[in-house]
């Protein structure tokens, strides 16, 4: 399984930017995807899930403001950034699993993670 993001770039704030993942070798269906990101000297932070039957969820902090959609037939997710802020700024990383969301135990990370895209927002 190999996943590839790309969309990153540098915006000013106030801009947008459209991250997309694609999954090689790896049937897309009743599993659970998403978006995480890593800033310098921070943890890594959930932001955006996609679950089976089309459910999302979204952190707080970038609720209303970014929007993930996944599509199965071409084995792509991707992430909708609106209205950016500095602190938006990280590297970001798409990554999948094998079943639900609800089905990864608790502490597990996800099975498989993409080499991240960087996206720098300046004020």
């Amino acid at each position: 399984v190999e996943l590839e993001e790309s969309g990153g770039g540098s915006v000013q704030a106030g801009g947008s930017l459209d991250l997309s993942c694609v999954i090689l070798r790896f049937h897309m269906n009743r599993n659970c995807m998403g978006w995480f990101r890593q800033a310098p000297g921070k943890e890594r932070e959930k932001i955006a899930l996609s679950d089976f039957p089309g459910t999302a969820y979204y952190a707080d902090s970038v609720n209303g403001r970014f929007t993930i959609s996944r599509y199965n037939a071409n084995n792509t997710l991707h992430l909708q950034m609106n209205s950016l802020k500095p602190e938006d700024t990280a590297m970001y990383f798409c990554a999948v699993d094998v079943g639900p969301c609800a089905s990864i135990p608790e502490g597990r990370s996800f099975l498989y993670w993409g080499q991240g895209t960087q996206v720098t927002v300046s004020s």
